[in-house]
């Protein structure tokens, strides 16, 4: 028998779980799953979580809004680590990607919480923006024992400077760059033509190259194609409707990025400074337009999160 498209995948790539929903997550046995504010206000308005709402809401009473959403998070993260054998990213507010200090705070709250929930801080990866802000904050964090995953990437400059910082973890959009040139061109992308496959094998050729240890995770992903065309990348993380096209699929896959190819990428070494980094992000009309959408449409959903909790807590 065939193997299928996602088990071909799965032998030279660590395959994530992108969302909230425990049943998708236990069909497809990914190593890791990835959280966020959108995905868990779509999965807490759901039948079947709404025990953990009342849970988060009971166990805190008299607390206040902001504790009983980390305890939600809290849970969310410790039913999906009852499945999965890796990691679950926990993404701290939106609202504080331009906020240094208040992202190491809300970082080390979440990772007492969860171990006060026995759950060890190896278990957690603490979703953070890619801003200037964010990316220090994550170097902090990292050298106190605490792993972070650098997400709403979309610049070069992001990822060299999340590689220099020590970071653990990257999440490229692949997905959102796509979707910006499609709009600006009216054109359609596939495979290696794809902006947003073209944007994560520079990245990844990049730290391969250059021996840097930061994960590579491709993330928000439109097609199945450009998940193939991201094979062998470190991990890449999969909504549920992508992972079942893959898993009904056994069209023959190879691998398209590897460490010895990336050895004899064209690309020379950089270094960034903080004026640096913010004229070589700037410089990129597509990522700093898609940083600043992806910030309001988290902190947007965040605060629909914040109005379920408090209808349900009063």
């Amino acid at each position: 028998m065939s193997k299928t498209t996602l088990d071909q995948l799965k032998q030279f790539t660590t395959v994530v779980a992108d969302t909230g929903d425990f049943a998708s997550i236990k069909a497809f046995q990914p190593q890791d799953a990835t959280t966020n504010p959108s995905l868990i206000l779509k999965a807490v308005q759901m039948p079947e979580y709404k025990h953990l709402l009342d849970q988060a809401v009971a166990n805190n009473k008299g607390k206040s809004v902001a504790s009983i959403i980390d305890a939600l998070l809290i849970l969310f993260g410790k039913e999906i680590l009852n499945i999965v054998p890796g990691r679950v990213s926990t993404e701290v507010d939106a609202k504080l990607s331009f906020d240094t200090a208040g992202t190491i705070a809300k970082a080390r709250e979440l990772i007492a919480l969860y171990q006060q929930a026995g759950i060890p801080r190896e278990g957690v990866l603490i979703k953070i923006a890619s801003t200037w802000e964010g990316i220090k904050a994550a170097e902090e964090l990292e050298k106190s024992g605490i792993r972070c995953n650098l997400t709403l990437l979309f610049s070069f400059a992001q990822a060299v400077a999340c590689a220099e910082a020590k970071v653990q973890l990257i999440s490229p959009f692949v997905g959102r760059i796509y979707d910006w040139y499609k709009k600006k061109t009216g054109q359609e992308y596939t495979g290696a033509e794809d902006p947003g496959v073209q944007s994560v094998t520079k990245i990844y050729n990049y730290y391969k190259k250059f021996g840097y240890k930061t994960e590579v995770m491709g993330a928000s992903f439109r097609n199945a194609g450009q998940i193939t065309s991201l094979a062998g990348s470190d991990l890449l993380t999969i909504s549920p409707n992508l992972l079942d096209e893959l898993s009904k699929s056994t069209a023959p896959l190879a691998r398209s990025l590897n460490p010895e190819t990336a050895a004899a990428a064209d690309l020379e070494k950089i270094s960034l400074d903080e004026k640096g980094y913010r004229w070589l992000h700037n410089s990129d009309a597509m990522a700093v337009e898609k940083t600043a959408e992806g910030i309001r449409a988290f902190a947007a959903d965040g605060d629909k999160l914040v109005a379920l909790v408090s209808a349900a807590a009063q």
